[in-house]
């Protein structure tokens, strides 16, 4: 056995953001907060979902890096797109989610 200690490389989260939508259950949740993505050219590049009893929830790794606005405000869309649907919406950034989770 080596005594070397070997580091795995973390994957560069430089342009990721980690989304989380709960609310109670509709039609239609995915495709107001997907399409608001897609309208700020955010990419989606991870996505789960389920329903818990009657609530509904989401979360979402994106890649803001040809988001053409400001983080801050595509989180005020998100926001703002989860109300119409009757969803709360959560935007952070992914170096902050790492760090909150990091040993």
């Amino acid at each position: 056995m080596s005594d070397l200690l070997v580091f795995e490389e973390e994957p560069s989260t430089e342009h990721k953001v980690v989304i989380t939508v709960v609310g109670k259950d509709r039609i239609g949740i995915i495709a107001a907060i997907t399409s608001c993505l897609a309208e700020h050219q955010v990419n989606i590049e991870d996505i789960t979902q389920k329903i818990l009893g009657e609530y509904f929830t989401m979360i979402l790794v994106g890649d803001i890096s040809k988001c053409p606005i400001p983080l801050s405000e595509l989180r005020k869309n998100l926001i703002k797109r989860g109300e119409e649907v009757g969803v709360r919406v959560y935007l952070q950034h992914a170096s902050i989610f790492r760090a909150m989770h990091r040993i």
